[in-house]
């Protein structure tokens, strides 16, 4: 899926070019009122609909989900730490994706509907947003409101013209330029592929350029950095560290990289320069 996965970031110009809309006719979203939260996602395989009173057959079956091992709730702490990962990881995906990104109220702090992915006849408990949650999670929390301050001082993340692939205006590079683990060498034929890669080119003056891996395999992955005249990376998110290290806010990244990276497991990287 790594081409198709491609093509939404960059705004899906496959659905909208040939009718003469822009990348911002488009609305992202991982989840919505209807099915799963996002931390439900990555807790259930099934629906668990038994409290809507129709033998759980309401809701739709295909959820796309995996609970890593555990239906629902568990004590086990590799799963629930690969759980809030993998939500760092669909905020970013969401976050860094062309277009108009739709948040479902609740997935900032892990709100859960305890699998019920279509709780619209229950006003209790089940469906009501608890804001307690807000606390017991707030590394969750300062994960989506940094990613949402990195959208907003990056311009080149909210285009109103599809990427080309060509040289930028007044930039060395082009505006998107993709790769795998080796820069320019995306694999968009390999079915086996799991990692995908990206340099954004800034689109204003004063804009950081923006290098994006992202590791969807189970294993860690040494990945090249582009090499930039006049720039240096600054390491800005790796969703595999714990707060406050997996985002760290623009006038306090202290790392600057100029060799390959270790990207862990299950992980999204970002740099900017």
């Amino acid at each position: 899926m790594i081409s198709e996965l491609a093509t939404r970031i960059s705004g899906s110009s496959d659905l909208y070019r040939h009718q003469g809309r822009l990348p911002i006719s488009g609305i992202n979203f991982i989840t919505c009122h209807d099915g799963f939260t996002l931390y439900d996602l990555f807790s259930y395989n099934q629906k668990h609909n038994e409290a809507n009173g129709e033998n759980n057959c309401d809701g739709c079956d295909y959820n796309l989900s995996c609970n890593y091992g555990v239906e629902g709730e568990t004590d086990n702490l590799d799963i629930l730490a690969l759980r809030r990962q993998q939500v760092k990881n669909a905020c970013a995906i969401l976050l860094l994706s062309q277009g108009l990104p739709m948040l479902l109220a609740g997935d900032e702090f892990l709100n859960t509907q305890y699998g019920n992915n279509n709780a619209f006849c229950q006003d209790n408990e089940t469906s009501w947003l608890d804001w307690s949650m807000v606390n017991k999670n707030s590394d969750i929390h300062r994960f989506f409101k940094h990613m949402i301050a990195l959208r907003k001082r990056h311009p080149s993340l909210m285009r109103r013209q599809f990427l080309t692939g060509r040289t930028a205006h007044d930039k060395p590079i082009a505006d998107i330029s993709w790769h795998g683990c080796n820069l320019n060498q995306p694999s968009w034929v390999d079915p086996e592929a799991q990692c995908l890669a990206f340099t954004l080119a800034g689109i204003q003056p004063d804009e950081p350029d923006l290098h994006v891996i992202m590791n969807m395999s189970e294993r860690d992955l040494t990945c090249e950095l582009p090499v930039i005249q006049g720039k240096r990376w600054h390491l800005v998110v790796d969703t595999s560290l714990q707060s406050p290290n997996d985002i760290i806010a623009s006038d306090q990244q202290p790392k600057v990289w100029t060799t390959p990276y270790n990207v862990g497991a299950r992980t999204i990287v970002i740099f900017e320069n």
